[in-house]
């Protein structure tokens, strides 16, 4: 069995959807679905076969003070507006396609972290509500995002103790992987501002939490490294863009941009992918 591992990066998924965008218009669909942040959440219209509905999103409301802004602190103590991206888009104004979704012959795996033991979980991407809470979740980078309540447990963001699931793709049977990147090649994570502010904020009502952002580069830049002896070993393709774009880019032509980046990228390695499977 085949599967696609997607790393999130908040807009610089956007990339990977035009992976993605490629792979529905040449009809290939992959049997195992995994990844953390936004890069499943992108991931779930490639399931849902909704080619161009990351895009259209992104072009629409990365401007919306109610997709994205600092009044939303206020009610959601998130910087996104919880309840119109999670709910309002995918429900009135861009609807999701729940019955193609959840006819998807595949499985969709979505990585989270357990806010209060510090540990990655994986949760079954299609046991989610109409909501979105479970992509919530696997989105909550601290700081950003409060702790995401799911059937009992508060979870952060996947992508801080599994950035590129691909261990668990492997594990779950998954021989050959397509693994899409949102990092240049050469891109080594260190411990950032960001990081060291969370770790302050967080170290005396989720203390495990501390740990988790302290160890996150290593285990990053670990991981990128199996990627890419994976790929020398002829059980991986390795997609990722040639440049740099900012996790919350502003300028929609870079975006687009972007997008049409990882989408000719796709057509060009569609031999190599389609080997894959």
């Amino acid at each position: 069995m085949s599967g696609i591992i997607l790393e999130g990066g908040t807009f610089r998924p956007i990339f990977s959807a035009g992976i993605m965008d490629a792979l529905l218009e040449h009809e290939i669909l992959f049997p195992y679905c995994i990844g953390v942040s936004a890069g499943i959440s992108f991931g779930y219209s490639y399931v849902s076969k909704q080619k161009g509905r990351n895009l259209d999103i992104l072009l629409n409301y990365r401007k919306d003070k109610r997709y994205i802004g600092t009044r939303n602190l206020i009610k959601y103590k998130s910087l996104f507006g919880l309840d119109f991206v999670y709910n309002e888009i995918p429900n009135k104004l861009y609807p999701f396609d729940w019955d193609t979704f959840n006819q998807y012959d595949g499985k969709v795996v979505v990585g989270v972290t357990n806010a209060n033991t510090g540990k990655v979980e994986y949760l079954d991407g299609k046991d989610t509500d109409k909501k979105c809470t479970v992509l919530q979740a696997t989105c909550a980078m601290p700081m950003f995002f409060p702790a995401i309540n799911w059937k009992e447990n508060l979870y952060y963001d996947g992508g801080l103790t599994d950035s590129i699931p691909i261990r668990k793709a492997i594990a779950d049977g998954n021989e050959k992987n397509l693994i899409i990147l949102t990092r240049p090649k050469g891109y080594q994570r260190t411990l950032g501002k960001d990081s060291k502010i969370a770790m302050r904020m967080l170290r005396n009502k989720y203390p495990a939490m501390v740990e988790v952002l302290r160890d996150r580069p290593k285990m990053y830049n670990e991981t990128v490294a199996f990627c890419e002896e994976l790929e020398k070993q002829g059980k991986a393709v390795i997609l990722r863009p040639e440049y740099p774009i900012e996790s919350l880019e502003k300028d929609l032509d870079t975006l687009e941009k972007n997008y049409r980046h990882g989408y000719d990228m796709a057509v060009s390695k569609l031999k190599e992918i389609e080997k894959l499977l």
